[in-house]
């Protein structure tokens, strides 16, 4: 049986990890597993000016802090947006390092059909750098025309309610439509559904070694 005790979600930008599987992050803090959470872009140039650049900083320490990830295994990077393609390789390095250094069980990342640019780089060369493994790709429906439900982690309703907190923590971004609480919850309901759970988050899995 599966029973992963390192976790590392890899977000291209600050919040990614939260939206794609905040729950699951919630369910495994809870659980007393080790959860490392990084973040390659703080997004400072898509905030408007009356905004202090450091606001999604922030904003990412206080949400991770709410799902349960110490302040120590919150590591930030700070590439440019959209220019994550342009660094592949430097990406790398920086994913091959986290591997040794963490050395996880489980490493969540955004799914091979997300069509951002800086999404397909963190999973193109996280499949590189995590080659010996287990690794899923968590789910962004805005960015996903397409995506295999071929995993999925239930969550309590506690569960949920971290992962809604942690959201609401980024005051920033609260008028993207993807952000609605009530979009979050309708997409844990179905996914729940779909493994008869109450709540759950759906991942695909290209990897797994057990």
């Amino acid at each position: 049986m599966f029973d992963p005790k390192k976790i590392l979600v890899l977000a291209p930008h600050t919040d990614d990890g939260e939206l794609g599987c905040g729950g699951s992050i919630a369910k495994f803090c809870a659980e007393g597993r080790e959860v490392y959470y990084a973040a390659f872009c703080l997004c400072s140039r898509s905030l408007p000016d009356s905004l202090p650049a450091n606001t999604l900083e922030l904003e990412c320490k206080k949400a991770t802090a709410i799902l349960g990830i110490p302040a120590e295994r919150l590591i930030l990077f700070n590439y440019n947006v959209r220019e994550l393609p342009q660094s592949r390789q430097q990406v790398l390095e920086e994913l091959l390092q986290l591997s040794r250094q963490i050395n996880p069980d489980l490493v969540l990342l955004p799914a091979a059909s997300d069509i951002h640019q800086d999404h397909q780089t963190i999973h193109e060369e996280g499949l590189r750098a995590f080659k010996n493994t287990t690794f899923a790709g968590y789910e962004l429906p805005w960015n996903n025309y397409s995506f295999r439900t071929n995993f999925f982690i239930r969550l309590t309703a506690k569960d949920l309610n971290k992962k809604t907190d942690a959201l609401r923590a980024y005051a920033s971004q609260s008028h993207r439509n993807y952000m609605q609480e009530d979009f979050i919850r309708s997409l844990a309901k179905v996914r729940g559904v779909q493994c008869n759970a109450e709540y759950a988050e759906a991942f695909e899995v290209y990897k797994f070694i057990c």
